[in-house]
């Protein structure tokens, strides 16, 4: 078997016309590329760069192939050619600015336009091949997943803390979609701690993104909670505590993501309306008119309309247990909310508003269980599907050595939060 070796080195970019063509190249003619390295022989999107003129430029803006093509000997017939007869391929329409360009030209005194390349992401590219019989295809170039680590503590928020560790914002969301179920992230504390083992994509030794999410500890109020994924025959796929339990929950902690709790639940609360003391059964969640309300979890809506003081409402019977939640002072309602209508967990059922007795806009959200109401905040919300028995068991095997690695990995301020506690 050959081996492959992967170089990042400068390849000088000869012109493939006569005709000055706006390019991406520095003033030598030169631009920085990934190779194929296999004995001896130098290869680019598979095509070895020794039997071609190679040149390259950058889509600008308002420009398409009827634009960019021309400058390389292809007539405006092929390329009307190319958008009827390769839509289903790649819509032509579709070619964005500032996306790279590579043109492959033959090695004589013509210099032919053999094939078009365009980048449309990091990792896919698109083959214009003029060779014997028109032909467009699409390619992708090598993901590399690597491994990585990394902990923190929180000093201010959950978000400054990854940015202070130089984590991507893709990272951090994909950790708090983990809790979503869970934890109110409003309610972290300064000295949770966080440490996370997570899959990075590179593409010709450049960073790209994300994977999985492998491993993840996060000590919240002194607590930890490990969360691992997990692929097997009998449990299938998705993220697990370390007691097997699945971090999909039958209700989210949240139905919006919210400013501030301005009224907790409560037997005895000051109406601001009513001016007198009664029960408050539910958490008012202060935020802008029009943020997006969803359904915590699966089920059916069994009323949506209005009901007196609560404004518009919608409420849900549950398929997990015996629960009902309701979400009132809507301004308006989803598509297709209506008495009847099956909902999915996330899935938008209204809008904030200030309907019916309210002083401002905010969300009551309220749960119910065998008829009876309890507090949102203090809910121990039940797991949709635990493992058991013999899944339970691998499950158990296969995270152990994770867990150590998970555990041995150092979760410390940053100099720059050090300095900010000064």
């Amino acid at each position: 078997m050959r081996n492959i070796l992967r170089l990042s080195f400068l390849i000088t970019l000869w012109g493939c016309s006569d005709i000055d063509s706006d390019t991406s190249e520095n003033e030598k003619g030169e631009i920085e590329i990934t190779p194929e390295v296999i004995s001896d022989t130098v290869f680019i999107y598979g095509l070895d760069v020794a039997e071609f003129f190679i040149d390259s430029g950058v889509v600008e803006i308002n420009q398409g192939l009827t634009h960019i093509l021309p400058k390389y000997g292809i007539d405006q017939s092929t390329i009307f050619k190319i958008a009827d007869e390769f839509d289903s391929i790649f819509d032509v329409r579709k070619i964005k600015p500032n996306h790279p360009y590579y043109v492959f030209c033959s090695k004589d005194s013509n210099k032919t336009t053999k094939r078009f390349i365009y980048e449309k992401n990091a990792i896919e590219y698109v083959v214009f091949n003029f060779e014997d019989s028109l032909n467009v295809s699409v390619g992708e170039k090598d993901v590399e997943i690597r491994e990585e680590s990394a902990g923190g503590v929180i000093t201010s928020s959950l978000w400054n803390a990854f940015m202070d560790n130089d984590l991507s914002p893709a990272l951090v969301m994909e950790f708090s979609k983990l809790f979503a179920w869970s934890i109110d992230f409003f309610g972290i504390q300064k000295g949770d701690y966080f440490k996370v083992m997570y899959e990075t994509k590179y593409v010709e030794g450049e960073k790209i993104g994300i994977g999985n999410v492998n491993a993840v500890l996060f000590n919240h109020m002194g607590n930890d909670h490990y969360v691992f994924y997990y692929e097997s025959d009998t449990a299938g796929l998705g993220y697990y505590t370390e007691k097997g339990e699945s971090m999909k929950r039958a209700l989210l902690s949240a139905p919006l993501e919210y400013s501030r709790i301005s009224s907790k639940f409560s037997h005895n609360r000051f109406h601001p309306v009513h001016k007198y003391y009664r029960p408050h059964h539910g958490v008012d969640y202060a935020a802008p008119k029009g943020t997006e309300v969803v359904a915590t979890g699966t089920g059916k809506v069994i009323y949506a309309g209005w009901a007196g003081d609560a404004g518009r409402l919608v409420k849900i019977k549950h398929t997990t247990g015996d629960m009902v939640t309701k979400y009132m002072h809507l301004s308006k309602f989803g598509p297709g909310i209506k008495k009847g209508a099956a909902v999915m967990q996330g899935q938008k059922i209204g809008e904030v508003g200030s309907t019916g007795a309210s002083t401002g806009p905010h969300l009551d959200y309220r749960i119910f269980i065998h008829g009876k109401a309890v507090d949102p905040l203090k809910i121990d919300i039940p797991s949709s599907d635990p493992l058991e028995d013999s899944a339970l068991v691998e499950y158990l095997e296969y995270i152990a050595p994770i867990r150590l690695d998970l555990d041995g990995i150092e979760a410390k301020k940053n100099p720059a939060q050090q300095v900010d506690e000064e």
